[in-house]
């Protein structure tokens, strides 16, 4: 059995459709795909109407939040949720101001951009976006193709760099608060690629503690951006605090360079992930 919990679709940063993401997942062989778009279920209804006979589709979402460790500035993290209802008041409400958040951001961003002379235009970049929640991979896709850069990647080590003079940050939900509601609105919360220092600053072993007596549930341990010593001590980790499991690829289409299956999650963790939600339903026959 083959599961992939993390992946995206052009609902938010991603290429493809959900549809399309779909058809790849099956075309790939997997068994199980989760959709957790940035902040948004938009895609929900369309995976579910879309899904392939035989492909069992977990919905899901990333939910973007901050740790705030003492003396320090906030880190980035991310927060994976499954299985919660979408209509859970207060989820719903968060997740929609972190989608103007990101819009402003956006738009705050291309400005910069354009002040210093990049060929960028807030308009054209929300009208090829399709609807999607528009945010910095759109603005990297708009500078790809404006020839500034090779690629998305490299848009994002250069111009889109929270050390870039162009970089805005962003009000993003405290994750405590984050897995609260996850909670609260029947979902499991997974804390997403937590050691990758590739992407900078992580959080620490204590930080983790603190996120599972808030509620969460689980840890991303097998994913492209952690190496080996980093899976290994989160693995060791969830031992220690009876956190499940996953694995995923954190697919984003032609956005990134990892292909769909590229990690993949045990099938008895699926399990104890399903049982562990109350606020919905996977998708299958």
């Amino acid at each position: 059995m083959r599961i992939d919990l993390h992946t995206h679709s052009s609902v938010s940063d991603g290429t493809e459709s959900p549809a399309e993401l779909l058809a790849t997942a099956a075309s790939a062989g997997l068994d199980v795909v989760a959709l957790t778009d940035h902040d948004t279920t938009a895609g929900w209804a369309a995976a579910e109407e879309a899904r392939p006979p035989g492909l069992t589709v977990v919905p899901g979402m990333e939910l973007s939040c901050r740790w705030f460790p003492a003396a320090a500035p906030p880190i980035s993290v991310h927060l994976l949720a499954y299985l919660f209802d979408p209509g859970h008041p207060g989820l719903a409400e968060e997740r929609s101001r972190l989608r103007a958040e990101r819009l402003a951001r956006g738009e705050r961003i291309v400005a910069a951009l354009a002040e210093a002379g990049y060929p960028v235009v807030w308009t054209d970049i929300v009208e090829r976006s399709a609807g999607g929640v528009v945010g910095r991979p759109h603005v990297a896709r708009a500078l790809v193709e404006a020839g500034v850069v090779e690629s998305v990647d490299h848009a994002f080590a250069t111009l889109l760099h929270h050390r870039s003079p162009h970089y805005v940050p962003k009000a993003d939900t405290e994750v405590l608060d984050g897995i609260r509601l996850v909670r609260a609105a029947g979902g499991v919360p997974v804390f997403a690629h937590g050691l990758a220092t590739k992407r900078g600053r992580v959080v620490g072993d204590e930080a983790i503690a603190a996120m599972v007596a808030a509620g969460l549930l689980g840890v991303e341990v097998d994913h492209p951006d952690h190496d080996a010593d980093e899976r290994a001590h989160l693995r060791g980790l969830a031992g220690d605090l009876g956190l499940l499991t996953t694995g995923s690829s954190d697919y984003h289409g032609t956005n990134k360079t990892t292909p769909i299956a590229a990690c993949t999650t045990a099938p008895d963790q699926l399990e104890a992930l399903l049982a562990a939600g109350s606020g919905g339903t996977p998708f299958r026959d």
